[in-house]
């Protein structure tokens, strides 16, 4: 799956000829000779190679465009900056990498479910996919403030999320490409900037329809036979029926619930009853769906067993949910399917956020009085705090500064308000004084540094921050499962589904009483009128407290022998103890899986990288002889 970019610099071709470890890896060189691409290749990901090499684009993923199109746009541009419009015209999930007489472009995906990092090394800076290589190429340490920031729930922010757990790799900002020099030097350049959001609902409901129909087009035509989560939810039950839509070939799976009173399976039996002869619906039993979630036994967070996830990019973000992805990953697999898709993102574009209400009021605020209104009354905010938090107009570094100082407090409370740039993010109460201090020193650290949100309005920044954290958890699920012969995608987080869903009227996006209106209004006509009429939904407690009670006595025996304890991370007498009296905090169990998750990592090969690289690429469109490997580029100069 990883592959390298490199610039056309004497130092790169000396990197990779004293590297044993690449001397097989597949390349497609320079115009000059010295190496570009190395390892590029990935079974069942297309591949298409444009150009001669002095003007050549590499598109790598699953995606699809005609040819003669995207040729002409590469003869018409001038520079690389003018190839953001064949970005702009790639549908599905991809890599895009071009090289103009020396000088390179690489990008991935906005959402990062596709991305680039960087290194700087051997005087130039080295591009990949993936951070693993580049840190073993670096031997690069752990960056312990890096290590600490994982422990933050619920999520990663931006910008730590930019740093890997590698120091001096970090991933290229999401809307950026990433410019190579041919003296070895790099800088990011801005492609894309979030459609302003001024899109009558029928229009974009019309946009949103079509992107999504294209992204599950794009890889049934890559894969042939699809497999699909349907877990009763309006976002996974969507693709599902796009797919029948389209009549393609698909295996849909439902892991049925433990708790009988949860709506999710009622739904997902309705919605498979309408299903046609193409598709093909499956429930996996109740001993499946007990692997949803749970500490990992003891062998397993040791590292190292048979099944163990895939940590190459730091931290799986699901790591607990190994089991049932691997399971699944065997069945779909088994039936057939290349490719399974899951509704990852739906969420995050189509649900309300609270500081859209912030935004709502200084773009459209006729509109935005009603709903506040109507959410305060809903959610028991106090009048002073609603008023004070919709004035409140810090900056995006005051907000990570103010986040420094509340690491520890308290969660806040369901009556709180929040319209700020970022989530409340937490350290959980086992993290020792010196973790915390490493995480608010780097927060610090970028607020003096002035680096920018994502985005100018703080709706946009922290749509798109979400975005990028379930980018990162598609990257690592899909890098996870390859093992099993199946690819895992997420059409939600595509480009241009993106684009659709963010260009709709806040006002319409966030309507009172309406669920996920932009995406009901743009599947009707292919979800029947009933699926889109639900107004429950799940939730898995039952699932996520027996998995607690049946990792516990394992999770409790790794207390004694803590890797984030001896680098002063966690106080292991301090998890011990809430791992035997559990707390009813809502955020316990997201603080012990991002634990779980750090703990695991430090225990797994994947600590002390090694590059691992494919031989033999897999080439569709117009497109260069067999590509020579390093060792052959090394012979022949």
């Amino acid at each position: 799956m990883d592959f390298l970019v490199l610039p056309d610099h004497p130092a790169a071709h000396d990197l990779i000829a004293r590297t044993p470890a690449l001397a097989d890896a597949a390349v497609i060189p320079h115009a000059s000779g010295r190496p570009w691409i190395v390892g590029l290749g990935a079974d069942g990901e297309g591949i298409r190679v444009f150009g001669p090499p002095s003007r050549r684009l590499v598109v790598a993923g699953h995606t699809r465009t005609a040819a003669e199109p995207l040729q002409h746009l590469v003869d018409r541009a001038r520079s690389l900056s003018e190839l953001d419009q064949a970005a702009r015209s790639l549908a599905g999930c991809c890599h895009l990498v071009a090289c103009f007489d020396g000088w390179v472009r690489a990008q991935g995906s906005l959402s990062t479910a596709r991305q680039i990092f960087t290194v700087r090394l051997a005087g130039i800076t080295v591009a990949a996919s993936g951070p693993a290589p580049l840190a073993a190429l670096a031997k690069a340490p752990c960056d312990e403030a890096a290590l600490a920031g994982r422990l933050l729930t619920p999520y990663l922010p931006w910008p730590l999320s930019r740093r890997s757990v590698w120091r001096g790799v970090e991933a290229v900002t999401p809307g950026h490409w990433l410019e190579l020099t041919p003296d070895g030097a790099a800088r990011e350049r801005r492609w894309w900037q979030r459609p302003a959001p001024r899109t009558p609902l029928p229009q974009a409901a019309g946009a949103l329809r079509e992107a999504l129909r294209e992204a599950v087009r794009v890889r049934a035509g890559s894969a042939g036979t699809l497999s699909a989560d349907l877990s009763g939810g309006l976002d996974s039950t969507s693709l599902c029926f796009v797919a029948d839509d389209l009549a393609v070939r698909t295996h849909t799976y439902h892991a049925v619930p433990l708790d009988p009173r949860n709506p999710d399976h009622r739904w997902a039996r309705r919605a498979a009853a309408h299903f046609g002869p193409a598709v093909h619906h499956t429930d996996l039993p109740h001993d499946h769906s007990e692997r949803l979630f749970g500490l990992p036994p003891d062998a397993a967070v040791q590292g190292g067993v048979e099944e163990e996830p895939d940590g190459g990019e730091g931290p799986l973000n699901w790591r607990w949910g190994g089991p049932h992805l691997r399971a699944l990953s065997r069945t779909a697999a088994a039936a057939g399917s290349r490719l399974h898709l899951m509704g990852l993102g739906g969420d995050e574009l189509f649900g309300p956020l609270p500081n859209g209400l912030w935004s709502m009021l200084r773009t459209e605020p006729r509109a935005a009085l009603p709903q506040i209104r109507r959410r305060r009354l809903l959610n028991r905010w106090p009048l002073t705090g609603t008023v004070r938090g919709l004035a409140d107009r810090a900056g995006f570094p005051e907000a990570l500064r103010a986040l420094a100082g509340r690491l520890t407090s308290p969660p806040p409370q369901r009556w709180q308000v929040g319209f700020g740039w970022t989530g409340e993010l937490r350290m959980p109460a086992w993290s020792t004084p010196e973790a915390v201090e490493l995480v608010r020193g780097a927060l610090l650290e970028e607020a003096e540094a002035g680096t920018p949100p994502l985005d100018g309005d703080r709706f946009g920044h922290q749509v798109l921050e979400y975005l990028a954290f379930e980018g990162t958890t598609m990257r690592q699920t899909a890098r996870a499962m390859a093992r099993y012969g199946i690819g895992w995608e997420a059409p939600f987080l595509d480009d241009r589904v993106i684009e659709a869903a963010l260009s709709v009227r806040l006002s319409e996006r966030m309507p009172s009483g309406r669920f996920k209106p932009l995406l009901t209004e743009a599947m009707r006509g292919i979800v029947p009128p009933e699926i889109l009429g639900r107004t429950d939904k799940g939730e898995f407690s039952a699932e996520l407290y027996e998995g607690l009670a049946r990792g516990k006595e394992s999770a409790v025996a790794v207390c004694a022998g803590l890797r984030l304890g001896a680098r002063g991370l966690a106080d292991a007498d301090v998890l011990r103890a809430a791992l035997l009296n559990p707390s009813d905090e809502g955020r316990y169990a997201a603080h012990l899986e991002r634990t779980v998750a750090v703990e695991a990592w430090l225990r797994s090969p994947h600590t002390t990288p090694a590059p691992r690289l494919p031989t033999a690429p897999r080439t569709v469109g117009p497109a260069a002889s067999p590509l020579p490997s390093a060792t052959e580029l090394k012979e022949a100069s």
